[in-house]
């Protein structure tokens, strides 16, 4: 069974139906024992980092989140929720993250040779280059494309790094690091791609390999 944290700042609705599209068991909780109890974990979020922080740290589930990681069992953050994994964010001031994932959030208009001709926040269908293949890609190829919609994204998360895309700067797309994981775009949105990736995520085990979804 996959949880997907609630904490006020996520589109679970469709999340929690690609899920059970795929076949996967989805629950959408903000209870600590439901959240420990479960098999696989998401992390959805939508808006400002800052308040999701704030709101993450008033329910307790800042410690939860980190704790789930800590048994070894697979933990995905989506959009705004990858955002949570790294340890800071520069959204309107700086932000403590739940430091699971090395590395900072900036606007993406900050970006080194960063092309002013193009619009913030960055929206729509793009391509991926696949950096690390397993476990979340698995399914997917190099130049299959996924939808954003975002204004900041992660910097300097070294080995966690396993996708990138294109948006006038080369922007991080996805981050791996033992069993978390995240992707900055939207899964539940991108279409049969992004079903493949749910797919490969619900299939990851605690120890790293694969079980059934």
């Amino acid at each position: 069974m996959t949880a997907i944290v609630d904490y006020g700042v996520g589109n679970l609705f469709s999340l929690c139906c690609s899920l059970k599209y795929i076949g996967e068991e989805a629950s959408v909780t903000s209870s600590p024992d439901e959240i420990m109890a479960a098999d696989r974990l998401i992390l959805p979020g939508v808006g400002a980092f800052g308040d999701a922080a704030e709101k993450l740290r008033e329910t307790g589930l800042d410690g939860v989140v980190k704790a789930f990681a800590a048994t070894g069992k697979p933990l995905m953050g989506i959009c705004l929720g990858m955002q949570l994994l790294f340890d800071e964010s520069e959204e309107f001031g700086l932000h403590k993250g739940l430091g699971l994932i090395p590395g900072r959030v900036v606007p993406i208009d900050s970006l080194e040779g960063w092309d002013r001709r193009l619009k913030i926040p960055h929206i729509g269908w793009n391509q991926l280059k696949i950096i690390k293949k397993e476990p979340l890609f698995a399914n997917v190829n190099d130049g299959d494309c996924v939808y954003f919609v975002h204004s900041f994204c992660g910097v300097g998360c070294g080995e966690a790094l396993a996708a990138v895309t294109e948006y006038g700067a080369e922007i991080t797309a996805a981050v791996q690091l033992g069993n978390v994981c995240g992707c900055q775009f939207h899964p539940e949105k991108s279409g049969q791609v992004g079903l493949e990736i749910l797919r490969a995520f619900c299939g990851i085990s605690a120890s790293g390999g694969e079980s059934p979804c």
